[in-house]
């Protein structure tokens, strides 16, 4: 029984190998091939620099002062009080810090226990391929059922009527991610304001994967989906400090929602990790009241990477969709004569020395995007142009 559980889970997630064991995330593979072969790493999203100063001597301080012991269940009040000043200050939002907002292990603690407390055996969860991999583990686990409502390079654009046509009576959770992982959309108001027709409609829940919420790059805004007519109380609002900050290795995350969705999220997540990062707790509550300048000067910062990284990735030879956010650029390797992107993911560290991930990963039908590749443009200048240097090796293989 146990091994047909992880079976289970590890086969809806597409973690299963030809010999039916389970096999590591692409992200997992991809970055260890990177550490054994000494490429440069733009596979797995992580900054290879740290965060804001103030945060940093935040957490030592907090760790000296003895912060180091079990915080409350949903996070310590600093931080709730924080994360809800954050929602008022940025988008009108309040929330209250004492029954509207729980504390997690990163978004991806805050989106398993929010499917498994709001899913059934059976239940059917709607989200938008390609998704980040995650999204099919926590289905799996919850014993729902996955259907993606797709969206296609290189608009990715959110269809209205697919969205509506995926709905069906066993429909629980519409999840969406934006701005967008892996394709770089920051979704428009004319998108958002579908999927809460959609959702009030058919009387849904929506989850909303904010974590790269702060790096819209200009002109693109993010709009959380819970400010929208009729939907506050029908949205689970999820973020995280890692990307905003570059601290991902802290897992500080957060979810805003009604108070019973959060009671219900609380009473799966006490199981799951019970707490997490005491010390790091009041690091981020700092952080989230910075001044607005500073996170202005975060996404411009990044903007500026990845326009950097774009712009290597067309003078090797691809086609490049500009992104409007995120940490990641998705390129065609289709004109430089690679149809299959997990094969030229798995050659590029011996070819040019640079890892990257095929968004084939993040497909049901990886056939339908053989050609493309995620790049992550959270990286020093220099390491991005170096990686751009080497990847213009691969026009020059074809020429």
């Amino acid at each position: 029984m146990v091994e047909g559980s992880w079976r289970n889970v590890a086969a809806a997630a597409g973690l299963l190998g030809a010999d039916g064991r389970p096999t590591p995330t692409v992200f997992a593979r991809m970055s260890a091939l990177a550490t054994d072969t000494g490429a440069i790493n733009l596979g797995q999203g992580f900054p290879d620099t740290d965060g804001p100063a103030e945060l940093l001597e935040a957490a030592v301080t907090a760790i000296r002062s003895g912060a180091n012991q079990y915080p409350p269940v949903r996070g310590i009040p600093a931080l709730r009080v924080a994360i809800a000043e954050h929602q008022r200050r940025h988008y009108g939002l309040e929330p209250n810090p004492d029954t509207e907002v729980l504390v997690t292990a990163g978004a991806t603690e805050a989106l398993t226990a929010t499917v498994i407390a709001l899913c059934s055996p059976g239940d059917e969860v709607i989200v938008l391929e390609p998704f980040y991999d995650s999204y099919a583990a926590a289905i799996a686990m919850a014993g729902a059922v996955r259907r993606v409502v797709p969206l296609r390079w290189p608009e990715y654009r959110l269809d209205a009527d697919l969205l509506a046509a995926a709905v069906t009576d066993r429909t629980r959770l519409i999840l969406i991610n934006t701005p967008h992982n892996p394709t770089g959309r920051v979704f428009d108001t004319a998108e958002l304001a579908a999927v809460a027709r959609v959702a009030r409609a058919a009387d849904l829940l929506v989850v909303t994967d904010e974590v790269y919420e702060h790096l819209a790059f200009a002109p693109h805004t993010h709009v959380p989906l819970a400010t929208l007519e009729g939907m506050a109380d029908r949205t689970i609002t999820i973020s995280s400090a890692g990307k905003t900050f570059s601290v991902t290795g802290w897992k500080i995350g957060w979810i805003h929602a009604r108070p019973d969705l959060i009671d219900a999220i609380a009473a799966v997540k006490q199981f799951l990790t019970f707490v997490n990062g005491s010390p790091f707790q009041p690091a981020v509550a700092e952080g989230l009241l910075l001044p607005d300048v500073r996170f202005r000067e975060i996404a411009a910062d990044l903007q500026a990477r990845s326009e950097l990284l774009t712009g290597g990735l067309v003078a090797a030879g691809f086609d490049v969709r500009p992104s409007d956010g995120t940490y990641f650029v998705i390129a065609d390797a289709a004109p430089l004569g690679y149809s299959d992107g997990t094969a030229l993911c798995l050659d590029l560290p011996a070819l040019v020395g640079v890892v990257a991930v095929p968004v084939q990963a993040f497909h049901d039908d990886p056939t339908a995007v053989s050609s493309l590749v995620r790049f992550a443009a959270c990286k020093r200048p220099d390491v991005i142009a170096e990686a751009a240097d080497r990847l213009a090796g691969l026009s020059k293989r074809q020429a």
